[in-house]
C-alpha cells in the first residue's frame, strides 16, 4: 500500500511536472510567435519607410535635376542675349566701316582728278614760266642797249644806292630808339614794380559814420529811453555819441564822427539790451567796461599790424594809435589794413631799389598815423602824423615820410616819394575803395567793347583783373598779318582812350578748330 502510494505519487508528480514543463514550452513559442509577429511587423514599417525615403529621394533628386536645367536654360537664353548684341554691334560697326571705305573711295577718286588736274596745270606753268624767261631775256636786252650798260652794272648801282639810303635811315632809328630809351626808362622799371606789386590782394571792411545795433522789440526803444529821457542822456553823456531813435523797425542809429567812441557806444547799448536792466548806474558801468574792452583790442590790433610788418622798438602810443586805425575808414577802405599794405608795397620796392627795407616798411606803415586823431586835431592828416611821430622820436627820414607823402612838404629823401607810390597802388587797386569798384567793371567793359569794334572780331574778354584782354578773331576773314594789325590797333585805342594803372596786355588769337564725331 505503502510502495503503490509512493508510485502512484512519483507518477503523478512525474506527469503534473511534464504537464507543466510542456504548458511552459507552449507558452514559450506563443510568447516567440508573438515576438516573429512583432519583428515582421516592424521589418513591414522598415520597408514602407524606406520606401518612402527612396521615393522622396527620387522626387527631390528629379527637383534639383530640373531646377538645374532651368538655370542652365537661362544661362544658355541670357549667352544667346548677348550673342545677338555682339552680333547686332560687329553688323554696326561693319556697316560704318563699309561707309568709310566708300567715303575713302569717294576722297581717293577725288585726290586723283586734282592730281591729275595739277599735273595738267603744271604743265601749263612749266610753258608759260619758259615764255616769260624768253621775254625777260629779250627785255633785259633792249634795255641793255638804250641804257648802254649791262644789267650787272644797274644791279650795283642800284644795291649801292639802296645800302646808302638804308645805313641812313638805320642810323636815324637807332638814335631815336636809343633817346625813347633813355627818356622812359625811368618810367617803364617804376611801371614795371608797379605791375608786381598790384597783386598783391588785402581785406577791407566797410564803415561809416552812424552804426545800427538791432532790437529785439519795439518796447525795447521805449526802455533806452526811460522816464523822462534819462536813459538816453546818460548813454549820450558816457559815451559822446548821439542816440538816434525814429520810425525804423526794431532798430536804434548811433552816430558820431569818431570811430572808437561809436564802437563803444555799439557794444555797450548791446549789453545793456541783452541785460534787460537799463539806468544810468548800470549805463555807467556797462560803457565803462566797454571803453576798457576796446581799448585792449586797439592794443592788440596795433601790436599785431607792427608784428605782420616785422617792426621792433615801436613806441606804445603810436601802438595804440595804430590798433585805432581799425575803426577808420577812408572812402570805405580800412586804414589798418590800408596802412600794412602800404608798409608791404613799400618794402617791396624799397628792396627793389636796393633800399632799406625795414625803413620804407615804417614809413609805409605810420604814413597815415595822424587819421587817428584828425578828428580831434586841426589840420591835414600828413602833418599831424608827422608831428605825431616827431613826438614819439621816430628815425627823421620815416617823420619826413610821413609828413610829404601827401607832398605837404618836400621830401628830403626817397622814402616820402616811396610811401606816396605806395598809397597810391593800395588805394588804387581794383576793389580796394568802393567807389573805384564801378570805374573797374566799367573799364573791363569798355576793353571788352573797344576790342569788338574791330572788323574780324568775335568774342573779347578782360581777364586778370583788367591787365589783359584776349582777342576771338575768325579764321577765315582775318590772316596772321591782320591778327598782328588788330593787336597792334587794339592796344592804341586802349592807349589813347583809357585810363588805367600798369600795363594791358592785348592777345589776338587766330585759330582753326576741324570736329569730328566719333560712333
Amino acid at each position: 500500500m505503502d510502495i503503490v502510494t509512493i508510485l502512484f505519487g512519483a507518477i503523478l508528480g512525474s506527469a503534473i511536472s511534464l504537464a507543466f514543463f510542456y504548458l511552459q514550452r507552449g507558452r514559450q513559442k506563443q510568447e516567440l510567435a508573438v515576438q516573429e509577429e512583432r519583428l515582421q511587423q516592424k521589418l513591414e514599417a522598415v520597408d514602407e519607410k524606406s520606401a518612402v525615403m527612396k521615393r522622396e529621394m527620387e522626387i527631390s533628386s528629379k527637383a534639383h535635376q530640373l531646377r538645374i536645367e532651368e538655370e542652365l536654360q537661362k544661362k544658355f537664353q541670357k549667352k544667346g542675349q548677348e550673342l545677338d548684341q555682339l552680333k547686332a554691334r560687329f553688323d554696326k560697326r561693319e556697316e560704318q566701316l563699309d561707309r568709310k571705305f566708300d567715303q575713302l573711295d569717294i576722297r581717293e577718286r577725288e585726290i586723283d582728278k586734282r592730281r591729275s588736274k595739277l599735273d595738267s596745270d603744271r604743265t601749263v606753268l612749266d610753258d608759260q614760266k619758259e615764255k616769260y624767261k624768253t621775254l625777260l631775256t629779250q627785255a633785259d636786252k633792249k634795255l641793255e642797249e638804250i641804257a648802254g650798260m649791262s644789267s650787272e652794272r644797274a644791279r650795283e648801282l642800284i644795291m649801292s644806292s639802296l645800302a646808302e639810303k638804308a645805313r641812313r635811315e638805320s642810323a636815324g632809328l637807332f638814335k631815336q630808339l636809343e633817346t625813347e630809351a633813355i627818356e622812359s626808362a625811368e618810367q617803364k622799371a617804376r611801371d614795371t614794380i608797379a605791375t608786381a606789386v598790384q597783386r598783391l590782394a588785402g581785406e577791407f571792411v566797410s564803415e561809416r559814420t552812424v552804426s545800427v545795433v538791432a532790437l529785439p522789440s519795439e518796447e525795447m526803444k521805449g526802455r533806452i529811453i526811460g522816464r523822462e529821457g534819462r536813459n538816453i542822456r546818460a548813454i549820450e553823456t558816457a559815451t559822446g555819441c548821439d542816440l538816434i531813435i525814429d520810425d525804423t523797425p526794431e532798430a536804434v542809429v548811433i552816430s558820431c564822427f569818431n570811430p572808437v567812441r561809436r564802437q563803444i557806444a555799439k557794444r555797450s547799448l548791446e549789453e545793456l539790451i541783452t541785460d534787460g536792466r537799463i539806468h544810468p548806474a548800470r549805463i555807467e558801468s556797462v560803457v565803462k567796461k566797454a571803453t576798457k574792452t576796446i581799448d585792449n583790442e586797439i592794443r592788440e590790433k596795433g601790436e599785431q599790424a607792427v608784428f605782420e610788418v616785422g617792426l621792433s622798438d615801436v613806441h606804445p602810443e603810436i601802438i595804440k594809435l595804430l590798433g585805432t586805425l581799425q575803426f577808420r575808414t577812408s572812402y570805405t577802405q580800412n586804414v589798418l589794413s590800408h596802412s600794412v599794405e602800404v608798409a608791404y608795397f613799400a618794402g617791396i620796392m624799397a628792396e627793389e631799389l636796393g633800399l632799406d627795407g625795414n625803413l620804407a616798411r615804417r614809413c609805409g606803415l605810420l604814413h597815415d598815423i595822424g587819421k587817428a586823431v584828425d578828428h580831434e586835431i586841426q589840420g591835414s592828416h600828413a602833418v599831424i602824423g608827422g608831428e605825431l611821430a616827431k613826438k614819439y622820436r621816430e628815425h627823421p627820414l620815416v617823420v619826413n615820410a610821413i609828413w610829404s607823402h601827401h607832398f605837404d612838404i618836400e621830401p628830403i629823401s626817397v622814402y616820402g616819394p616811396l610811401a606816396n607810390a605806395s598809397d597810391a597802388l593800395s588805394a588804387a587797386r581794383p576793389g580796394a575803395r568802393r567807389e573805384n569798384v564801378e570805374t573797374y567793371v566799367k573799364r573791363l567793359e569798355q576793353l571788352e567793347g573797344i576790342a569788338t569794334e574791330f572788323k574780324g572780331v568775335d568774342k573779347a574778354f578782360a581777364i586778370q583783373a583788367g591787365r589783359e584782354v584776349r582777342v576771338i578773331v575768325s579764321y577765315d576773314r582775318v590772316n596772321d598779318e591782320g591778327a598782328m594789325m588788330i593787336a597792334r590797333e587794339v592796344a592804341d585805342r586802349i592807349e589813347n582812350e583809357m585810363t588805367y594803372p600798369g600795363q594791358i596786355k592785348v592777345t589776338v588769337i587766330r585759330e582753326m578748330r576741324a570736329q569730328e564725331i566719333a560712333n
